[in-house]
Protein backbone atom coordinates (compact mmCIF):
# COMPACT_ATOMS: atom_id res chain seq x y z
CA UNK A 1 0.00 0.00 0.00
CA UNK A 2 1.33 3.43 -1.32
CA UNK A 3 0.24 6.73 -1.95
CA UNK A 4 1.26 8.66 -5.10
CA UNK A 5 2.81 11.35 -4.03
CA UNK A 6 3.07 14.13 -7.13
CA UNK A 7 5.16 17.41 -4.89
CA UNK A 8 6.28 17.67 -1.26
CA UNK A 9 6.20 21.17 0.39
CA UNK A 10 7.40 21.70 4.03
CA UNK A 11 5.57 24.58 6.20
CA UNK A 12 6.98 26.64 8.68
CA UNK A 13 4.51 27.55 11.28
CA UNK A 14 5.56 30.25 12.90
CA UNK A 15 3.31 32.70 15.53
CA UNK A 16 1.85 35.78 13.05
CA UNK A 17 4.03 38.41 15.25
CA UNK A 18 7.07 37.26 13.68
CA UNK A 19 5.91 36.13 10.40
CA UNK A 20 7.27 39.05 8.34
CA UNK A 21 10.99 38.50 10.26
CA UNK A 22 10.74 34.70 9.58
CA UNK A 23 9.47 35.16 5.51
CA UNK A 24 13.08 37.42 5.51
CA UNK A 25 15.18 35.29 7.15
CA UNK A 26 13.88 31.85 5.14
CA UNK A 27 13.97 33.75 1.99
CA UNK A 28 17.68 34.50 2.50
CA UNK A 29 18.36 30.82 3.80
CA UNK A 30 16.98 29.25 0.24
CA UNK A 31 17.17 32.30 -1.96
CA UNK A 32 13.98 31.74 -3.06
CA UNK A 33 11.31 35.28 -2.49
CA UNK A 34 8.76 35.74 -0.46
CA UNK A 35 5.65 35.64 -2.26
CA UNK A 36 3.94 38.93 -2.99
CA UNK A 37 0.65 37.06 -2.97
CA UNK A 38 -0.14 35.28 0.31
CA UNK A 39 -2.49 32.74 0.26
CA UNK A 40 -4.94 31.23 2.80
CA UNK A 41 -8.61 33.09 3.72
CA UNK A 42 -6.64 35.51 6.11
CA UNK A 43 -3.38 36.05 3.63
CA UNK A 44 -1.31 33.74 5.97
CA UNK A 45 0.34 31.32 4.00
CA UNK A 46 2.90 32.53 2.29
CA UNK A 47 5.04 31.12 -0.46
CA UNK A 48 8.76 31.39 -0.96
CA UNK A 49 9.26 31.47 -4.59
CA UNK A 50 12.64 30.34 -6.57
CA UNK A 51 12.75 31.01 -9.69
CA UNK A 52 11.51 29.35 -12.87
CA UNK A 53 10.22 26.71 -10.07
CA UNK A 54 7.56 25.49 -8.26
CA UNK A 55 7.68 26.53 -4.42
CA UNK A 56 7.91 23.93 -1.89
CA UNK A 57 9.07 26.31 1.22
CA UNK A 58 5.92 27.98 2.87
CA UNK A 59 5.20 30.07 5.88
CA UNK A 60 1.95 29.60 7.84
CA UNK A 61 0.85 31.94 10.53
CA UNK A 62 0.07 29.85 13.71
CA UNK A 63 -1.16 31.11 16.70
CA UNK A 64 0.91 28.23 18.25
CA UNK A 65 4.47 27.49 18.72
CA UNK A 66 6.93 27.62 16.05
CA UNK A 67 7.02 23.96 14.45
CA UNK A 68 7.66 22.26 11.10
CA UNK A 69 5.02 19.97 9.18
CA UNK A 70 5.05 19.10 5.66
CA UNK A 71 2.37 18.60 3.03
CA UNK A 72 2.26 15.40 0.68
CA UNK A 73 0.56 16.75 -3.19
CA UNK A 74 -1.30 13.21 -4.11
CA UNK A 75 -3.67 12.06 -6.69
CA UNK A 76 -6.53 10.79 -5.33
CA UNK A 77 -6.93 12.59 -2.54
CA UNK A 78 -9.98 10.62 -0.84
CA UNK A 79 -8.31 6.73 -1.69
CA UNK A 80 -4.83 8.86 0.11
CA UNK A 81 -6.95 9.68 3.38
CA UNK A 82 -8.41 6.15 3.05
CA UNK A 83 -5.37 4.34 2.81
CA UNK A 84 -3.07 6.91 5.45
CA UNK A 85 -5.84 6.24 8.18
CA UNK A 86 -5.95 2.35 7.49
CA UNK A 87 -1.90 2.45 8.09
CA UNK A 88 -2.21 4.61 11.35
CA UNK A 89 -3.04 8.14 10.85
CA UNK A 90 -5.83 10.23 12.07
CA UNK A 91 -7.60 12.51 10.59
CA UNK A 92 -8.29 15.97 12.61
CA UNK A 93 -9.81 18.24 10.31
CA UNK A 94 -11.05 18.82 6.84
CA UNK A 95 -10.61 22.54 6.67
CA UNK A 96 -11.72 23.22 2.69
CA UNK A 97 -11.71 21.17 -0.16
CA UNK A 98 -9.11 19.50 -1.44
CA UNK A 99 -7.26 19.46 2.25
CA UNK A 100 -6.67 17.08 4.87
CA UNK A 101 -5.39 17.55 8.08
CA UNK A 102 -4.25 14.56 10.18
CA UNK A 103 -1.72 13.06 12.32
CA UNK A 104 0.96 10.45 11.71
CA UNK A 105 0.84 7.26 14.35
CA UNK A 106 3.63 9.38 16.93
CA UNK A 107 1.41 12.36 16.08
CA UNK A 108 3.05 14.60 13.40
CA UNK A 109 0.61 16.79 12.12
CA UNK A 110 0.75 16.39 8.54
CA UNK A 111 -1.72 17.86 4.99
CA UNK A 112 -2.83 15.31 2.71
CA UNK A 113 -3.54 18.22 -0.53
CA UNK A 114 -5.33 17.55 -3.61
CA UNK A 115 -2.44 17.97 -6.26
CA UNK A 116 -2.52 21.13 -8.51
CA UNK A 117 -0.09 20.33 -11.22
CA UNK A 118 3.22 21.40 -8.97
CA UNK A 119 6.10 19.67 -10.89
CA UNK A 120 8.93 21.96 -11.16
CA UNK A 121 11.69 21.36 -8.90
CA UNK A 122 14.13 24.51 -7.55
CA UNK A 123 18.20 23.88 -8.69
CA UNK A 124 20.64 24.36 -5.88
CA UNK A 125 20.83 28.16 -4.55
CA UNK A 126 24.00 29.43 -6.11
CA UNK A 127 26.32 31.55 -3.87
CA UNK A 128 29.80 33.26 -3.81
CA UNK A 129 30.83 30.46 -0.89
CA UNK A 130 29.24 27.53 -2.69
CA UNK A 131 25.61 26.47 -3.28
CA UNK A 132 23.03 25.43 -1.28
CA UNK A 133 19.30 23.88 -0.78
CA UNK A 134 16.57 23.46 1.77
CA UNK A 135 15.74 19.65 0.71
CA UNK A 136 15.04 17.49 3.44
CA UNK A 137 12.46 17.19 6.16
CA UNK A 138 13.83 15.38 9.23
CA UNK A 139 11.33 13.34 11.56
CA UNK A 140 12.63 13.32 14.90
CA UNK A 141 10.91 10.23 16.64
CA UNK A 142 11.37 9.35 20.15
CA UNK A 143 12.50 5.57 20.86
CA UNK A 144 9.21 3.93 21.56
CA UNK A 145 7.59 5.63 18.69
CA UNK A 146 9.76 4.93 15.88
CA UNK A 147 8.97 1.51 14.41
CA UNK A 148 5.49 2.56 14.16
CA UNK A 149 6.36 5.73 12.78
CA UNK A 150 9.10 4.53 10.79
CA UNK A 151 7.18 1.81 9.01
CA UNK A 152 3.75 4.25 8.74
CA UNK A 153 6.03 6.63 6.44
CA UNK A 154 7.72 3.74 4.49
CA UNK A 155 4.42 2.09 3.41
CA UNK A 156 2.57 5.40 3.39
CA UNK A 157 5.36 6.96 0.46
CA UNK A 158 6.65 3.79 -1.16
CA UNK A 159 9.99 5.57 -1.16
CA UNK A 160 12.78 3.64 -1.16
CA UNK A 161 15.27 3.25 1.62
CA UNK A 162 18.83 4.54 0.82
CA UNK A 163 21.22 1.81 2.12
CA UNK A 164 23.99 4.16 2.56
CA UNK A 165 21.93 6.17 4.75
CA UNK A 166 20.76 3.74 6.97
CA UNK A 167 21.46 2.99 10.55
CA UNK A 168 20.08 3.14 14.15
CA UNK A 169 19.52 6.22 14.45
CA UNK A 170 18.84 7.69 10.90
CA UNK A 171 16.36 6.45 8.14
CA UNK A 172 16.19 8.39 4.50
CA UNK A 173 13.89 8.04 2.18
CA UNK A 174 14.24 8.89 -1.24
CA UNK A 175 11.69 10.74 -3.04
CA UNK A 176 11.29 10.57 -6.73
CA UNK A 177 13.68 13.11 -8.88
CA UNK A 178 11.21 15.51 -9.66
CA UNK A 179 10.03 15.85 -6.26
CA UNK A 180 11.81 18.78 -4.65
CA UNK A 181 12.70 17.05 -0.46
CA UNK A 182 13.85 13.81 0.65
CA UNK A 183 12.17 12.11 4.31
CA UNK A 184 15.13 11.60 6.90
CA UNK A 185 13.47 9.31 10.24
CA UNK A 186 15.66 10.02 13.31
CA UNK A 187 15.32 8.00 15.74
CA UNK A 188 15.75 9.99 18.98
CA UNK A 189 17.94 9.25 21.99
CA UNK A 190 14.31 10.07 24.12
CA UNK A 191 12.42 7.37 25.04
CA UNK A 192 9.28 8.69 24.97
CA UNK A 193 8.06 11.98 23.78
CA UNK A 194 5.91 13.73 20.72
CA UNK A 195 7.19 13.42 17.30
CA UNK A 196 8.10 16.25 15.83
CA UNK A 197 9.90 17.28 11.95
CA UNK A 198 12.92 19.96 11.11
CA UNK A 199 14.60 20.86 8.21
CA UNK A 200 18.26 20.31 6.60
CA UNK A 201 19.90 22.32 4.19
CA UNK A 202 22.52 20.59 2.36
CA UNK A 203 25.52 22.79 2.18
CA UNK A 204 29.40 22.25 -0.38
CA UNK A 205 30.73 24.49 2.03
CA UNK A 206 28.69 23.31 5.57
CA UNK A 207 31.22 26.17 7.61
CA UNK A 208 30.74 28.86 5.18
CA UNK A 209 26.91 28.11 4.85
CA UNK A 210 26.49 28.17 8.58
CA UNK A 211 28.71 31.68 9.13
CA UNK A 212 26.13 33.24 6.54
CA UNK A 213 23.03 32.21 8.37
CA UNK A 214 24.73 33.65 11.25
CA UNK A 215 24.47 36.92 9.29
CA UNK A 216 21.10 36.24 8.66
CA UNK A 217 20.03 36.06 12.36
CA UNK A 218 20.69 32.27 13.23
CA UNK A 219 22.16 31.08 16.47
CA UNK A 220 24.53 27.71 16.28
CA UNK A 221 23.86 25.19 18.92
CA UNK A 222 25.80 22.65 18.77
CA UNK A 223 28.03 21.19 16.10
CA UNK A 224 28.70 17.74 15.30
CA UNK A 225 30.82 16.11 12.35
CA UNK A 226 28.50 15.77 9.67
CA UNK A 227 25.79 18.46 10.47
CA UNK A 228 25.82 21.97 12.67
CA UNK A 229 22.32 22.35 14.48
CA UNK A 230 20.84 25.98 14.15
CA UNK A 231 17.98 27.79 15.84
CA UNK A 232 16.36 30.05 13.54
CA UNK A 233 14.60 33.81 15.03
CA UNK A 234 11.69 32.02 16.02
CA UNK A 235 13.74 30.00 17.87
CA UNK A 236 13.15 26.35 15.67
CA UNK A 237 15.97 23.85 15.25
CA UNK A 238 17.17 23.20 11.99
CA UNK A 239 20.51 21.58 10.51
CA UNK A 240 23.08 22.53 7.74
CA UNK A 241 24.24 19.31 6.75
CA UNK A 242 27.05 18.09 4.54
CA UNK A 243 25.66 16.90 2.01
CA UNK A 244 25.96 17.94 -1.64
CA UNK A 245 22.93 19.54 -2.88
CA UNK A 246 23.39 18.61 -6.55
CA UNK A 247 22.86 15.34 -4.83
CA UNK A 248 20.04 14.95 -6.73
CA UNK A 249 21.26 14.18 -10.05
CA UNK A 250 23.55 11.56 -9.12
CA UNK A 251 21.14 9.88 -5.79
CA UNK A 252 19.61 7.02 -8.03
CA UNK A 253 23.06 5.47 -9.13
CA UNK A 254 23.66 5.18 -5.28
CA UNK A 255 20.25 3.05 -4.93
CA UNK A 256 21.45 -0.16 -5.43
Amino acid sequence: MNVPVRWINAFLDTPASQGEQLARFWSSVSGHAVSATPRGEHGELVPLEPVDADPHLWLQEVDDAPRVHLDLYVAGLDQAVAEATALGATVTSRPRDGLVVLTSPGGLPFCLVAHAGESRRAAPAPWPEGASAVDQICIDVARDRYDAEAAFWRELTGWPVQPRITSMVFERLVSPDELPMHLLLQRLDEESGPTRAHLDVAAADRDAEVRRHEGLGAEVVRRTEDWTVLRDPAGREYCVVDRDPADWVRRSARLA
